[in-house]
């Protein structure tokens, strides 16, 4: 399932972030590819220990448990801290997948990385170029959202970004380890979920409400992993 996740950012909180990553230091993104993105990668990254990418990740991680949309969709059991990027100058990244399994920085923890999600943050006439490419069965899907905008998709998924030729393009990724591994299960309770919140807004007496309620919940526990 792709998902695009409006507002994740509002327009102020997306001006803070930006300023903010405009005045760090950043480094050469291949510091963290492996053998095979290091030689389709040309991007920066804020540095693992950069004390901006810090601050700016517990912020867009406190922002995911308030998006009922994000939650629906991800049922997420652990986020990878976020990380952010910058492309200009003919940057660009090209076909990869990426790593099925992520250590948490400065823990023994892992993060299985069902989902792969991009925060915008950059508006879309400030540079040229530079669309996330995710390729699945029905073919290419070329993503450039607004600033603040999210997008949501399977970590399986092969996927680029197109060089940019002009301008900036900054944003923030992470990995999500769903509650519910498979895709095809999370897109099916996310297609429930919205369909419970249809009918209970337009029929919320109704015995059948509870109903589908309960068999969500009951699908959910047949195919959760905690």
């Amino acid at each position: 399932m792709l998902l695009t996740i409006p507002d994740l950012l509002d327009t102020a909180e997306v001006t803070r972030f930006r300023n903010a990553l405009l005045g760090a230091e950043w480094e050469d993104g291949q510091a963290t590819a492996g053998h095979i993105a290091r030689k389709v990668k040309t991007n920066r990254q804020l540095p693992g220990d950069s004390a901006v990418g810090h601050e700016l990740g517990e912020r867009l991680l406190a922002a995911l448990p308030a998006n009922p949309r994000f939650m629906a969709a991800a049922l997420p059991l652990k986020v990878l801290p976020p990380r952010f990027n910058r492309y200009e100058g003919g940057g660009a990244y090209g076909n990869h997948i990426d790593n099925a399994v992520f250590s948490v920085p400065g823990t023994a923890h892992r993060v299985r990385s069902d989902l792969s999600a991009t925060v915008f943050l950059s508006e879309p006439d400030d540079y040229d170029g530079g669309e996330l490419v995710i390729e699945d069965t029905y073919g290419d899907h070329r993503i450039k959202l607004p600033a603040g905008h999210m997008v949501l998709y399977p970590g399986s998924s092969l996927h680029r970004v197109t060089p940019v030729t002009r301008g900036m393009r900054l944003a923030s990724f992470f990995w999500i380890q769903s509650l519910v591994r498979d895709d095809a299960r999370r897109a099916l309770l996310y297609q429930l979920d919205n369909g419970i919140r249809e009918v209970g807004a337009a029929l919320p007496d109704q015995p059948v409400v509870a109903s589908l309620t309960g068999v969500y919940h009951n699908l959910l526990r047949l195919w959760g992993e905690t």
